[in-house]
């Protein structure tokens, strides 16, 4: 435990690469999602051992802490928002930690991975950065979310309208219908359209993993995803009965591991909904990088 305890350290702080490549999709394969069969109690099983075998010395902790804020899409999706709001928003996610505490632990310019609004605050987020001089990136979720329920000629344009505000990352949802009923070609068409849609923002896709059945959906529509163009594969909106698990991680993480097996890209994991403390972030820190590393 020795090494993943020192490995975010001081010395390996970084930030993520806003410049990081794009995934560029793959054509429909139908054959990487046939013949797909998990056994539940095994992953249940896997998950949990995982998730309680390793524990981080003391003197570690606020290091990984420090790197578990940079992570975060810090999010406001209110019926109620309002330009002061964002406001807030964005000064929290430019200054979540006390210069202080970063000057004492030897850390500078920590920040949160994002800001994340509804489309029609994209604009507030991007003034209220800009008088900040901070260059966060601005996600938005769009495509009907949080049920994906809308026609898709109406996700399409509201994708291209939160781009077209300032959105440098866009968090869609999947049509569940798709995946229930086995329509996987068409769920693959509709992400592929919504990627495109996006132009150079990044392509965060939602599969709502609480509403998919089992985890053999899990998987496909996780692949599905990753062919038609996604940067990252989410597991919820956070507004399901069950959100982010470590059973559900472990089979999107194997998707990611065999789309990299693939096509040699690394597509991005972002779990939602129920994360709540810090004990909650370690955790899920430490299963990541044993997962897919770093």
């Amino acid at each position: 435990s020795s090494g993943i305890n020192a490995e975010y350290g001081q010395h390996y702080f970084k930030r993520i690469n806003l410049s990081m490549k794009r995934n560029e999709g793959t054509p429909f394969t139908e054959d990487w999602i046939s013949n797909v069969h998990i056994n539940l109690p095994g992953v249940v099983a896997v998950a949990n051992a995982m998730k309680g075998r390793r524990t981080l010395k003391k003197e570690h902790q606020a290091a990984w802490l420090m790197k578990a804020v940079t992570l975060i899409d810090l999010t406001t999706l209110a019926g109620d928002d309002t330009h002061s709001n964002v406001n807030r928003l964005c000064h929290y996610a430019a200054f979540p930690v006390r210069k202080a505490v970063q000057d004492k632990m030897g850390f500078e310019g920590v920040t949160t991975a994002a800001v994340c609004v509804y489309p029609s605050r994209v604009g507030d987020a991007k003034a209220a950065l800009k008088q900040l001089g901070c260059n966060i990136p601005i996600a938005s979720v769009a495509a009907g979310f949080p049920e994906g329920q809308t026609p898709l000629e109406t996700r399409v344009r509201e994708v291209e309208l939160a781009v077209e505000a300032g959105a440098t990352e866009i968090d869609i949802v999947i049509n569940r219908t798709l995946v229930l009923e086995g329509r996987w070609e068409e769920l693959y068409d509709e992400v592929k359209v919504l990627r495109i849609a996006c132009g150079e923002a990044h392509l965060k896709t939602i599969i709502a993993t609480g509403h998919l059945g089992d985890m053999e959906n899990v998987y496909k529509a996780s692949m599905i995803s990753m062919m038609a163009g996604s940067d990252f594969i989410k597991t919820s909106t956070g507004k399901e009965s069950v959100n982010a698990t470590f059973p559900v991680a472990l089979v999107m993480t194997r998707a990611i591991k065999h789309y990299h097996e693939y096509t040699g890209f690394k597509v991005g994991f972002k779990p939602a909904g129920g994360i709540r403390t810090a004990k909650d972030s370690l955790h899920w820190l430490v299963f990541m990088k044993e997962q897919l590393g770093n």
